[in-house]
């Protein structure tokens, strides 16, 4: 059962968008997200253009604090106090307790490389089969639904063995099927399907941190 802040963080983005046609569908995604982390996984993200910034702009939200500062347990800072000492004191008063999480578009040597010497449509995808480990997460971003290097991370994390959510728009619904959870905003233009799919994500990304973080 989620805390009630937690509802509290997903309710108000109904509230606030016209995201009724997506409900479920979040809900799902957050219950596979929170699975991924409370598991000891790792998310995955990619997408391309505004959905690539949009998998970076996640990473930065999950891997710090967002909304909570996220400071080390007393197990963890006690660990850096006896491997330091007394030079422990600044790294437990700057470190945070992060969500791993890595986007796939960052890697631009192997993504440029993997373009130039395999097949440009499968730099995604073969990160996704060199990186996922049980218990991971696949996040992929298309605003059109069809973006192929996206489909195809889908499909490899299918044949791994990991779970994954597809966030798109209106269009192409037929690919939704490659995802176990697909959020299909109720837009086609691809600037307003991005301005639904931020606020999607933010609160995804807050209800993670208060579900793992946020007062009992």
């Amino acid at each position: 059962m989620l805390k009630d802040s937690t509802r509290q963080i997903l309710d108000t983005l109904f509230a606030r968008y016209p995201l009724s046609c997506c409900e479920r569908e979040v809900l799902g995604a957050f219950t596979l997200l929170h699975g991924c982390f409370t598991s000891g996984g790792k998310l995955l993200v990619c997408g391309n253009g505004g959905s690539a910034a949009d998998s970076e702009h996640i990473v930065g939200e999950l891997m710090k604090g967002f909304l909570l500062p996220r400071a080390l347990t007393a197990a963890q800072s006690r660990r850096f106090e006896e491997a330091l000492g007394s030079e422990s004191a600044y790294l437990v008063g700057h470190l945070q307790q992060g969500l791993p999480a890595i986007s796939l578009v960052s890697q631009s040597g192997l993504v440029t490389a993997y373009g130039n010497d395999v097949a440009p449509d499968m730099a995604f995808a073969q990160q996704v089969f060199s990186y996922a480990r049980p218990g991971d997460l696949l996040l992929g971003i298309t605003t059109s639904g069809a973006s192929v290097n996206v489909l195809h991370a889908l499909r490899t994390a299918k044949a791994v063995g990991i779970p994954s959510i597809l966030l798109m728009g209106g269009r192409n619904r037929q690919n939704a099927a490659l995802a176990d959870v697909a959020v299909c905003v109720d837009e086609s233009e691809t600037f307003k399907v991005q301005e639904l799919h931020l606020p999607i994500y933010h609160a995804l990304c807050a209800a993670a941190e208060e579900e793992l973080f946020g007062d009992s």
